[in-house]
Parts: C-alpha cells; sequence; structure tokens
C-alpha cells in the first residue's frame, strides 16, 4: 500500500484596530482552489488589552468558518462526481 501525501498552504493575517482583532485566512487547496474567511474578535472596553487573546478568539472564530467553507466545497465535489445531493455536517 502506498501513502499520498498532501499539502494545504494556510495564511492567517491578524489587524487590531482599537478594541477590535480582525483576522483573514486565505486556504490554497492542491488543485487551485482558494477558500478565503473572515471573523473578528471584539475586547470590552473594560479589560486590558491582550493582543494574544484577541487573536486566538479571532482564529478560531475564522477557521471555523473555514471549515464550513471546506464543507461545502467536498459537498459540490461529492454531487458533480455522484449527480447525488450531499450533505456535510461537522
Amino acid at each position: 500500500m502506498m501513502a499520498t501525501v498532501a499539502g494545504w498552504h494556510i495564511e492567517l493575517e491578524f489587524n487590531e484596530i482599537g478594541s477590535e482583532t480582525r483576522a483573514v485566512a486565505l486556504l490554497r487547496l492542491p488543485n487551485g482552489t482558494e477558500l478565503r474567511a473572515h471573523a473578528h474578535a471584539d475586547r470590552h472596553p473594560d479589560d486590558p488589552s491582550q493582543p494574544r487573546v484577541g487573536e486566538e478568539v479571532a482564529a478560531a472564530r475564522l477557521l471555523n468558518e473555514l471549515a464550513g467553507r471546506l464543507l461545502a466545497e467536498a459537498e459540490r465535489e461529492i454531487e458533480r462526481a455522484t449527480t447525488t445531493p450531499a450533505h456535510l455536517t461537522l
């Protein structure tokens, strides 16, 4: 049996503006498909500035959004191959 190795490239970028952390992701699949997602986290004005926490929250939301986009892409590919509606869930 032969192993297949696949590599995916993902870029995450964070930007802090006041009490908001914005995050953007770009995922490139081996077939050339690019999936993008955006998310943010808001810090309460009374909380101390902790950029890492904002990045963690924004990244979690971003990756959740990206997971949904990946499932939708997989559904489309299954439907193209089988001509049967596909409904995938996390």
